[in-house]
């Protein structure tokens, strides 16, 4: 039997034993997650409203900056059809996302196209990615451009620089108004795959879920707490007893600034009146959370009127200490 003795470095192919053998390089994390978290520190960092990814793929990038709460408009281009129209599941919002909705609007569509074709729907965005595209931006633009990357080479072989180079290209001076290429103006030869717009406190709807929903976890909280203070403190079945919800007893609970703190503690406190227990509205309103949902006690009521119990004049929300729900 013929033996094969091979040395450092070289292997046996197709019976030649002199060829080298390639050695792999591995990244972690992997160089795509690398070039993903460069955008991603780049939308961070400049805070943009609309961003265009071209040759978007599987929308991975989309999917990763999604959650910036500065953005307003995320559009991808890809010349793939069937892969782009596959990530519906992957970009729709969930449900928790109506509970815990954004503070600004967010509509995210898909084209399909060729990135190397002119579309007016989009001029005027604030960053453009073109990850695995490799697109040439001359002088002629006015742009200033930083070369980098993302891969770091071998130990020994820095002279080959990264293995994702990447260009940042900035726009100096003021950006380019839509007049500036009216000939580009009403071009629509991208055809949409996929949209949707994510649920914000800037509709009137998801506003008053999300408000609804905070109200009777506060309300809940409040009462889960008088109750265990009336078993500790035994205390009796009188009238017209005022009940501290931030004090009586200690549980786990958010964390409050001093200024929160203060402010919740000015404000009218819960009473009991027979087996009901009336949370004032006013009270409601200085706690953050509820704070941020709206700014007043009349619009607060307009909004939770039809979900939650109100007192006779309509200033407190009216719990049962014999019911469990509000």
């Amino acid at each position: 039997m013929e033996q094969s003795n091979n040395k450092e470095g070289h292997g046996v192919v197709g019976g030649h034993s002199d060829l080298p053998v390639k050695k792999a390089i591995n990244f972690s994390p992997p160089l795509y997650r690398q070039r993903y978290s460069f955008v991603n520190d780049l939308v961070n960092q400049h805070k943009p409203k609309k961003v265009a990814d071209l040759g978007c793929g599987n929308a991975s990038l989309i999917q990763m900056i999604k959650s910036h709460s500065c953005l307003e408009l995320i559009v991808g281009v890809d010349i793939n059809k069937d892969k782009i129209g596959s990530q519906r599941c992957r970009l729709s919002p969930f449900s928790g996302e109506y509970l815990s909705p954004r503070d600004l609007n967010l509509s995210i569509i898909l084209y399909h196209g060729s990135a190397v074709e002119r579309d007016s729907r989009l001029l005027g965005f604030d960053l453009v990615t073109c990850i695995e595209l490799a697109l040439g931006v001359a002088d002629f633009y006015n742009y200033s451009v930083e070369f980098t990357g993302v891969g770091e080479p071998p130990e020994g072989a820095g002279n080959v620089g990264y293995c994702t180079q990447i260009g940042v290209f900035r726009k100096i001076g003021a950006p380019a108004t839509e007049s500036c290429v009216a000939e580009q103006c009403g071009q629509h030869v991208y055809k949409i795959v996929y949209s949707v717009s994510y649920p914000s406190l800037q509709q009137k709807e998801v506003r008053k879920l999300a408000l609804a929903n905070e109200v009777s976890r506060q309300i809940q909280s409040m009462r889960q707490r008088y109750v265990s203070s009336l078993r500790i403190l035994q205390r009796g079945d009188g009238d017209g007893h005022q009940v501290s919800d931030t004090g009586l007893v200690t549980f786990s609970g958010p964390v409050f600034t001093e200024l929160e703190k203060r402010k919740i503690e000015k404000s009218p406190e819960p009473f009991r009146f027979g087996n009901k227990l009336y949370v004032p509205l006013e009270r409601l309103l200085a706690y953050p959370k509820v704070n941020r949902l709206c700014d007043s006690v009349d619009t607060m009521r307009a909004l939770i009127a039809d979900t939650v119990r109100l007192s006779r004049d309509g200033s407190a929300v009216k719990v049962d200490l014999r019911d469990a729900s509000p």
